[in-house]
């Protein structure tokens, strides 16, 4: 029985690739010498540093060109509130989303039966697997997912046929 599975995974090794170069500029940019502006990636969780809120955003613009530059798509970051640390200093954590959280993998399977297309949606861990007996219902389950999920930068992999 022909399936997929449809996942929200980054591509970690480039997104450590645009955390190292994101942090190269910062220290030969000439705006950010003498400042206390960085960033630090851990665990999937990416933190900036800066000074000010104006320096945070620049430090995150850059980190953003970087990751544009490298085809991680924007959507995959989770964006925290700015928390002071010690004196006039700043940081902002950013999440790296990995994986499909419940409610919007129940979302996706209430999607997929509603629309009617002759396949099943079966929420595996943090993927939905789409299984059906056309490989044109599921084109058509995939064309639908990506319509209607937008906010989520969610892939297709391990097609069976």
């Amino acid at each position: 029985m022909p399936s997929f599975d449809t996942v929200c995974e980054p591509n970690l090794p480039e997104v450590k690739n645009a955390v190292d170069n994101t942090a190269k500029e910062i220290a030969t940019r000439f705006d950010f010498k003498g400042t206390s502006a960085g960033v630090e990636l851990k665990d999937k969780e990416i933190t900036l540093f800066g000074d000010a809120d104006f320096q945070l955003t620049q430090v995150e613009d850059v980190l953003r060109n970087k990751l544009t530059k490298r085809e991680v798509d924007i959507r995959f970051l989770d964006k925290g509130d700015v928390q002071k640390i010690g004196g006039d200093k700043v940081k902002l954590v950013i999440k790296v989303r990995n994986g499909i959280e419940t409610e919007v993998s129940k979302k996706i399977q209430r999607l997929i039966k509603d629309s009617k297309i002759k396949v099943q949606a079966a929420i595996q861990g943090d993927a939905v697997r789409v299984s059906g007996t056309k490989r044109d219902d599921l084109q058509a389950a995939m064309a639908l997912i990506r319509k209607e999920m937008t906010d989520l930068p969610l892939s297709f992999n391990n097609f069976r046929d």
